[in-house]
């Protein structure tokens, strides 16, 4: 089983892709938790460039996002799924055309082309859209230890509005795919909001995968 997590900034995804393959262990799943950009050795040259290099055209940061895609589907995600893991999977398509087609304004069918041709057509079997105001996500971030420390990158420096249109852009994909894209409320304790993932994925897991 494929599981993606997506949302702006702040929403605790990295938290969450923790708590969740926790459950998953202990419930006798094997998962494998991966990230994009980085869960290859390119996608971690390539994360370096898009977060914290010089600026980008948005272009060249959608061609970026593409090429880290390709090599981390078929160089770890497929194999995974093809091992009986479930793999949970910090951000996926559904960022790219939150972020560079709703947020920086690219034509959304040559962004989900690029997409299709990146991932060879797969998609998540669930999607868990973190969702929180950007006002909140952005103040969770500038309390942070990256931002005391001068670290935070290029998209979490962009303008509020920026923010806005990505939060807009995957509120459309969740009202476009209530099946795959399930809105998960962001705003409580780190396991108020595990809890409330678990009770999403442990019914759709058992229907799609057999019990260990």
């Amino acid at each position: 089983m494929f599981i993606t997590l997506e949302g702006g900034e702040g929403v605790g995804k990295t938290t969450q892709q923790a708590l969740l393959a926790l459950q998953l262990r202990q419930a006798g799943y094997p998962c494998l938790c991966t990230r994009e950009p980085g869960g290859t050795a390119l996608g971690r040259a390539l994360r370096e460039i898009l977060l914290h290099g010089d600026p980008l055209t948005p272009l060249a940061e959608l061609f970026l996002y593409a090429a880290d895609r390709a090599e981390h589907v078929q160089k770890c995600i497929l194999p995974a799924l093809a091992a009986g893991q479930v793999v949970v999977c910090d951000r996926f398509t559904d960022s790219t055309l939150a972020y560079q087609g709703y947020g920086r304004g690219l034509d959304l069918q040559q962004v989900r082309q690029l997409n299709h041709l990146a991932t060879g057509g797969l998609q998540p079997h669930l999607t868990l859209w973190l969702d929180l105001p950007p006002e909140v996500g952005l103040a969770r971030k500038a309390s942070g230890p990256l931002a005391r420390t001068g670290l935070a990158d290029r998209l979490e420096q962009e303008r509020l509005e920026f923010h806005r249109r990505v939060h807009q852009g995957f509120q459309t994909l969740a009202a476009a795919e209530p099946q795959r894209i399930v809105r998960i409320d962001a705003e409580g304790s780190p396991l108020e909001v595990a809890a409330r993932i678990w009770s999403v994925v442990k019914p759709r897991l058992l229907a799609a995968v057999p019990r260990p």
